[in-house]
């Protein structure tokens, strides 16, 4: 009879096989497949992805009812390192987007109506203090 320690056997793709607790082998996973997609480009994102949430600044003083849906995802979105990605994204969505704001972590909706946009959503990240220039994302 043999007995089979670590080092006779290779280790299992994305499992660490040196840690033994009391003589117990526990393999451990180290790697694992990821199924984050950017997106904008709906492309898998290596690495840490940059998160957008949609989160409005006034809270309502009554919660929701649950029957009642939200009239927007707060997110996060994921997105890979492509400056473009945010922009794809929002305008797949038919957003809007104020020039005078940059993409960051936390982007503000404003309710828009307009003749040609009629009813829909600008993104803001409320840092500036000029009025909203809002364009097609």
């Amino acid at each position: 009879m043999r007995l089979f320690t670590g080092a006779d056997t290779p280790p299992l793709l994305g499992y660490d096989s040196g840690m033994e607790i009391m003589g117990i082998k526990i393999p451990t996973i180290v790697t694992e497949n990821s199924g984050i997609r950017c997106e904008g480009c709906r492309q898998p994102i290596s690495g840490t992805p940059f998160r957008v949430s949609v989160l409005d600044i006034i809270a309502t003083e009554v919660a929701p009812s649950f029957e009642s849906a939200s009239p927007i995802n707060p997110g996060p979105f994921q997105f890979c390192a492509k400056p473009a990605c945010p922009s794809q994204w929002m305008a797949a969505n038919g957003w809007y987007f104020c020039a005078q704001s940059s993409v960051r972590e936390i982007m503000r909706p404003v309710q828009l109506t307009s003749a040609e946009a009629g009813a829909a959503l600008g993104l803001c990240d409320g840092l500036h203090q000029s009025d909203h220039e809002f364009l097609p994302a």
